[in-house]
């Protein structure tokens, strides 16, 4: 007799936005979101916060927006964009973050590729905006309305629209429309850091799965009795899922707004007494150079974005008995797909090696290595290759732009150098194109920048690629100091002897006052190479290598 298949009687349930929307209206509606202002705080529950959600998908139905339009945004991390959050996705249209520290540029050119009929922006950042559109020419033509929010000189941007005035003509109880859970809900540009930016597009499901794996045990263990703190840009990644998290789960969701500097931002957390904060490794070490502060109420830090070293895992519990936890993923990952939770049986003496590492995949998420030829490498903790990844709210391509060679059958290729161990975890050495390869060897910047920082005096370390005659690269370290400390090239090779092997050791260093950083807190290597090309680094030459 031939086989069946058995199928399920289960309800087909869609995996929207909305759900997740009417989710934390309905059941916590006394949960709230606030926003950090200069004179104080705002406050808005989220049944009222919906309600202005329902007022904004009205007006912009109004205003001509129909499912599959691009909406976009340009504002900080405040309950305005929380609105659009929701707003935008619900009615089926598709909201576009726009990363405001981008070039001018790059900011007309992905205008123009997602092809934005409406944009949201805060008025604080019109003088940014308005020579943007104004020379924007053909690349903004498809840009019907600008709406503009909050406090700020708004002479940027003639003929905007005021966004209460918009909402005050509208009523909650708009009609949300049923929505196919495979459409896109929102989309975000990767930083163009290697070329243009490029576009990812996120839909329904994809946000929906990625919500609940962020949200669960294995993964951050969110529930309403949180207080979520997102230093992480609403503009970049999603703020890394977190708006989306703390209302299906009912955290209050605490919003910095354009105060995420050090001292602002301790603030925040200590009066509004946040148990979860998610930010940049460059965030928390400047909230680490700070007196006085009072970080008791955190449960957790989230640090991602870029390596975390051991030397701040240490500093945060031996200064405040915080835990940070690293996580890994990419604009393309929507974006977490790891996290470095120690193994339970793992011994002690060990759980900071693990927690050093880019952790384990969250469940939904697979990862290999494979080698320059696309052969996948075993999981033993030594092979290391280019990480690949595939998942639910994994992209498959790029909008409008297919680049075969960022995917293979089915993976997406990170652009991660490193490697996996048996237990699955995750070790990053690199990024394929910062590597140093110095007389036909690898040396991993991110390994070596750990190293470094394990110096006292040292602040932030960032290692590029420097041409060289005879090795073909060697390794150049780029050192800020801690303030009112000092240290010299030769004391940081010494430092070194015995950390790394000895041909790793830089023979060039560079002292700054700051390392630059790219519009999402991290390390800006390529102006950094570049500045290095140019000759304008005042590098210290030492000893250089030992035959290897």
């Amino acid at each position: 007799m031939p086989r069946t298949m058995m199928r399920s009687t289960m309800m087909d349930f869609p995996l929207t936005v909305g759900h997740i929307f009417e989710h934390g209206r309905t059941l916590y509606a006394d949960s709230v979101v606030v926003t950090n202002e200069a004179d104080g705080v705002r406050r808005i529950g989220f049944g009222a916060l919906a309600d202005r959600a329902d007022q904004l998908a009205a007006a912009l139905r109004r205003l001509g927006v129909r499912p599959g339009d691009r909406v976009a945004t340009f504002g900080w991390n405040n309950s305005e964009h929380q609105e659009a959050y929701f707003a935008i996705p619900g009615m089926g249209a598709v909201m576009h973050t726009i990363n405001i520290r981008l070039s001018a540029e790059q900011i007309r050119y992905i205008i123009g590729h997602a092809g934005d009929s409406v944009l949201i922006a805060d008025a604080s950042l019109a003088p940014v905006l308005g020579p943007v559109l104004a020379d924007g020419g053909d690349e903004v033509k498809a840009l019907r309305h600008v709406i503009v929010y909050g406090d700020g000189d708004r002479s940027a941007l003639p003929g905007a629209i005021d966004y209460e005035e918009l909402l005050a003509a509208e009523r909650p109880g708009f009609a949300w429309p049923e929505t196919d859970e495979r459409s896109a809900a929102a989309m975000c540009y990767t930083s163009g850091t290697t070329g243009l930016p490029k576009g990812v597009v996120y839909s329904h499901r994809s946000t929906f799965l990625h919500t609940l794996g962020v949200c669960s045990g294995e993964a951050l263990g969110l529930s309403q009795y949180d207080r979520l703190l997102p230093v992480v840009p609403m503009f970049h990644g999603n703020a890394w899922g977190m708006p989306y998290a703390a209302w299906l789960v009912g955290a209050d969701l605490l919003l910095p707004n354009r105060f995420a500097q050090a001292a602002p931002l301790a603030r925040f957390i200590a009066a509004e007494r946040a148990t979860l904060a998610a930010a940049v490794p460059t965030v928390w070490y400047d909230v680490l150079g700070l007196d006085g502060v009072d970080l008791s109420s955190l449960r957790l830090i989230l640090c991602g974005g870029a390596a975390v070293p051991r030397s701040l895992l240490e500093a945060y519990e031996q200064r405040f008995g915080v835990r940070v936890l690293q996580g890994w993923g990419l604009t393309e990952t929507s974006p977490v797909a790891s996290l470095s939770f120690p193994p339970k049986h793992a011994p002690a003496a060990r759980a900071l090696d693990y927690r050093a590492t880019a952790g384990r995949p969250l469940g939904g998420v697979e990862a290999r290595v494979v080698d320059d030829e696309g052969k996948v490498l075993p999981r033993d903790g030594q092979a290391t290759g280019e990480i690949e990844v595939r998942g639910p709210w994994v992209t498959a391509g790029y909008y409008k732009d297919p680049a075969p060679d960022k995917f293979r059958d089915g993976w997406l290729r990170t652009g991660d150098v490193g490697r996996i161990d048996p237990r699955g975890y995750i070790t990053i050495s690199d990024r394929a194109k910062d590597v140093v390869k110095s007389g036909g060897e690898w040396i991993s910047t991110l390994e070596l920048e750990s190293a470094i920082l394990t110096h006292p005096a040292v602040r932030e370390a960032a290692v590029i690629a420097a041409p060289d005659a005879r090795w073909g690269e060697r390794p150049l370290a780029c050192i800020t100091c801690v303030p009112g400390q000092s240290v010299t090239a030769e004391e940081l090779r010494a430092h070194l002897a015995g950390r790394v092997v000895k041909w790793w050791l830089p023979d060039q260093w560079v002292f700054l006052d700051e390392v630059p950083r790219t519009t999402v807190g991290k390390h800006d290597k390529k102006l950094l190479r570049e500045r290095n090309a140019d000759g304008s680094l005042p590098v210290v030459t030492t000893d250089g290598p030992s035959a290897k």
